[in-house]
């Protein structure tokens, strides 16, 4: 295994029990998930008050770090649940809070003092001046505002204290609005967007309507030149770890706690081989890099990481070309599985396999079987528990796929 200690620490998203083992076990060194109030993401599952300590003890158990989000910006009639929530979150063993208001912070000090305070990227921190004034009122680590190229982010380590960390997205969504401070969601929907509730609007495909003819609707056609509104790519930097880590970034952030399993499992298992590429100075294996265009993603950019990206004209449309159809729950040294059913799939279909620190693999579906040992051709409902001879043993929690085109026309 590479030191890790030449890499930053990989931080992804656990939005729910599911979706915080796979990032566990596919390779995170942190993880940032929330409770069930005054988190950002209010409609990813989210973790009880009851849930919660069982989840840290999990990650814990695995030698990995719980972050959790507390980035909201309360109203007056929220903020007198915050000591109690803060005082919850400290007992239930969380490392570290990420939080975006002042008085939130500034609370979290006096009622979480264990746990440590880093600033969310919704403080929009652009400046190494920003950056030590948030560590003079306590921040252990912040999180930079995604408009920074590479090389202002290495500026602003060099102007730091050593003792803050810098921490940075390095993938997925990019909000169009300042580090996602936007109220397109709210002005739209009713759904505030600072408040865990976003709806996205800047993902919506839209239709242009003259003031005097009502109900005729112009799309927004794409010529030579092309011609979008609001059209967000997404991020990935995995082609650029080694100048990550040499501009001095001590965390790299997958975005996602509202994605699915499938996309936790994949894309950090995918930046996991990255960074221990990179701390062994290699290059990434290709198969582990092409890892990340087997979730469904939108088209993808390095970001503002190497400049303004300017306007992008191609296509908006989010790419879907695998699907889950099974998870292995168990499986023996003779490739005897266990599987739980999330798609449909038949005997004789082309099928890959992926799993924790396992390379990815193509195999042909052999004879499918139930539990007590009926043949089954084509099982179709979710959560079947099937038997499977796999061409090879797999750990728990490893993933069976298919290619299909689902992606929207």
């Amino acid at each position: 295994m590479a030191d890790k200690r030449k890499v930053p620490e990989l931080l992804a998203p656990a939005g729910d029990w599911e979706r915080l083992r796979m990032a566990v076990l596919y390779g995170a060194d942190a993880v940032y998930l929330a409770g069930t109030a005054f988190g950002m993401r209010a409609f990813a599952g989210n973790f009880s008050p009851e849930e919660l300590p069982k989840a840290v003890a999990f990650a814990h158990e695995h030698g990995v770090k719980v972050h959790c989000t507390v980035n909201t910006m309360p109203r007056n009639s929220e903020v007198v649940n915050l000591p109690a929530h803060l005082e919850l979150l400290q007992d239930a063993g969380v490392d570290a809070l990420i939080l975006a208001d002042l008085g939130v912070f500034t609370l979290a000090g006096k009622y979480a003092p264990r746990c440590e305070r880093h600033v969310s990227t919704q403080q929009s921190i652009a400046n190494y001046e920003c950056a030590r004034a948030w560590h003079d009122l306590g921040a252990s680590r912040v999180v930079l505002a995604r408009e920074l190229s590479l090389a202002e982010i290495a500026e602003i380590r060099a102007k730091t204290p050593k003792e803050l960390e810098i921490e940075t997205f390095c993938h997925g969504a990019m909000c169009v609005s300042y580090s996602g401070r936007c109220l397109l969601s709210n002005y739209m929907t009713g759904r505030d967007s600072n408040r865990g509730e976003c709806a996205q609007p800047c993902r919506y495909q839209y239709a242009l309507v003259e003031e005097k003819r009502p109900g005729e609707y112009f799309p927004v056609f794409e010529d030579e030149k092309g011609s979008y509104i609001m059209n967000s790519r997404d991020m990935c930097t995995i082609d650029h770890l080694p100048e990550l880590r040499d501009a001095g970034v001590d965390c790299l952030k997958i975005e996602g706690r509202a994605k699915s399993a499938y996309y936790a499992a994949i894309v950090t298992g995918a930046y996991r081989h990255g960074l221990d590429a990179a701390a062994a100075d290699m290059p990434i294996d290709p198969v582990w890099r092409d890892e990340v265009e087997h979730v469904s993603h939108r088209p993808y950019s390095t970001g503002f990481l190497f400049g303004p990206p300017g306007q992008y004209y191609a296509t908006s449309r989010y790419l879907r070309e695998w699907q889950v159809v099974a998870l292995v729950t168990d499986c023996d040294g003779e490739g005897n599985a266990t599987l739980s059913l999330r798609n449909k799939f038949r005997a004789g279909e082309e099928l890959e396999a992926v799993g924790p620190d396992t390379r990815p693999f193509a195999f042909t579906a052999p004879e499918i079987f139930l539990e007590d040992g009926t043949p089954v051709e084509e099982p179709k409902t979710p959560q079947t528990i099937l038997k499977m001879k796999l061409p090879q043993a797999v750990p728990a929690w490893s993933l069976l796929r298919r290619r299909v085109e689902l992606s929207a026309k």
